[in-house]
């Protein structure tokens, strides 16, 4: 066999490159569909004033913070239907999801109570006071629309979980599409609607899910997905799945609100510092958004392509779909590294407001230093989602939270003493929050690295009950 045989056989191997791809390439797909949704809002509105743009993420990362708990938790459904996918336990796979499901219908009036304290947050965080009222308004047209957002994400997860990413696909493409399209008739007001500006993007925002979770109810109801699963049987509390639903996502989920608590306190650091400052993490923020959405897509892949191997007991061909998710991300980084390092002046003037301003320009030189500081870490970024995936797909998310959510928090305490206590440059502030990273990557890395994941057994419980009722 010569080299070129060889590298085929290891790229169609179980778990292979050409596996993950088959999974990865529809949800890198969908979750960049999400990026140009979130890029395109503040695109519009950088247009209108960098004061709504600003304020369309710190609504929308306050939005974040609220749902990440339940987002997180929902989210390892990914791993458990995939886990009694690869155990050929499709009715669990069913049930799992509707679990989620429910999960989700909990979560919305949690996210409505908490939305009015926002206002008094943002004035304590020192938001610019011309930013706040914009910041509060699409923080509330979001939240209640929430709910779609949160129904989307739960059937995403079944669809992946076994391994059907296209329809994921294809429902995102659609929010795209809507999204963008209502973006711009609302914002700036065409076809004879009065232009709504802020208010119109979250509008846009809220309609895109909506259609969204409507093409993933057809195909859920579908006679073929209806039999295969038998979904009429699964519409039913099950205590022992949720149990594990809980016990697995809540680390997921304290992690992904705890994270993104401390990412809404860095934010306002930034934007504490004034206007400039402001519209220049923006702006980066933006580019790092874009630049990471892609990853997730892998991330959420590799998810379940560990589960549904671990689920069949084949931890080896789990920890080889690990590193193809590795190898494709830092294909993928390795191309975003070029745009950062050479171009980022380019990228920075994408979102140049239509009429010149000098809060625009005097942002320009500290956006385009951030983005090129940020190209030293994003082919680190690529091998951390490939892991995090990884692990949680075995079920090892109580690490994961653990180390995580540490390292977040570091970078607060971090960020703050760097720019109001020794009172060093944006630039210099920022640098030293990409070496913490780099940190929390090696811990990563040796988690992964020690095996101890490949012996976590979510489901066995439930293999063992199932065979003796058969046996009986």
């Amino acid at each position: 066999m010569n080299f070129q045989q060889k590298i085929r056989q290891q790229y169609a191997k179980p778990g292979g490159i050409q596996e993950l791809l088959y999974l990865a390439l529809p949800m890198i797909i969908s979750t960049s569909c999400d990026g140009i949704m979130t890029f395109t809002d503040r695109l519009f509105l950088a247009r209108v004033d960098s004061a709504q743009m600003n304020a369309s993420l710190g609504g929308g990362v306050t939005l974040q913070v609220l749902m990440f708990f339940f987002v997180g938790l929902i989210g390892y459904s990914t791993a458990l239907v995939a886990q009694y996918f690869g155990a050929n336990e499709r009715r669990n796979s069913a049930k799992s999801s509707f679990q989620a499901m429910l999960v989700a219908l909990a979560a919305w009036p949690v996210i409505l109570a908490f939305t009015p304290f926002a206002g008094g947050f943002y004035k304590m965080m020192g938001i610019p006071a011309v930013q706040v009222g914009y910041q509060v308004e699409y923080l509330n047209i979001l939240a209640w629309g929430s709910i779609f957002g949160l129904l989307r994400y739960a059937l995403g997860c079944y669809f992946t979980g076994i391994g059907k990413t296209k329809i994921v696909m294809q429902a995102t493409l659609l929010a795209m599409v809507v999204n963008v399209v209502l973006d711009y008739i609302l914002i700036f007001g065409k076809l004879g609607f009065p232009a709504m500006e802020i208010r119109g993007a979250a509008i846009a925002t809220i309609t895109g899910s909506f259609c969204a979770v409507c093409v993933l109810f057809v195909a859920y109801f579908r006679k073929e997905n209806r039999q295969e699963f038998h979904i009429s049987q699964s519409f039913r509390f099950d205590w022992k799945i949720m149990k594990k639903l809980l016990y697995y996502g809540y680390p997921a989920g304290v992690e992904m609100f705890l994270n993104f608590m401390a990412f809404s306190a860095m934010i306002s650091l930034f934007h504490a510092k004034g206007e400039v400052v402001a519209t220049a993490s923006t702006i980066m923020f933006n580019w790092d958004l874009v630049s990471f959405i892609p990853l997730l897509g892998i991330e959420i892949a590799v998810t379940s392509l560990v589960g549904r191997y671990m689920g069949a007991c084949r931890p080896q061909v789990a920890h080889r779909a690990a590193l193809s998710a590795v190898k494709i991300g830092l294909i993928y980084s390795s191309i975003v590294l070029f745009l950062f390092v050479f171009i980022p002046e380019t990228l920075t003037r994408v979102f140049a407001p239509s009429v010149p301003s000098q809060v625009f320009e005097q942002a320009v030189p500290i956006a385009t230093l951030m983005v090129r500081i940020a190209a030293l870490y994003v082919l680190v970024e690529a091998m951390v989602t490939a892991l995090v995936g990884a692990l949680r797909g075995a079920g090892d998310t109580h690490f994961t939270m653990i180390a995580s959510v540490t390292s977040h928090w570091l970078f607060v305490p971090i960020l703050y003493l760097s720019l109001n206590v020794f009172n060093f440059s944006i630039g210099l502030s920022w640098f030293l929050l990409v070496l913490f990273f780099f940190m929390f990557s090696f811990v990563l890395y040796l988690r992964f690295r020690s095996g101890r994941w490949k012996k976590i057994r979510v489901i066995n419980d439930d293999i063992k009950e199932m065979a003796i009722s058969e046996s009986n």
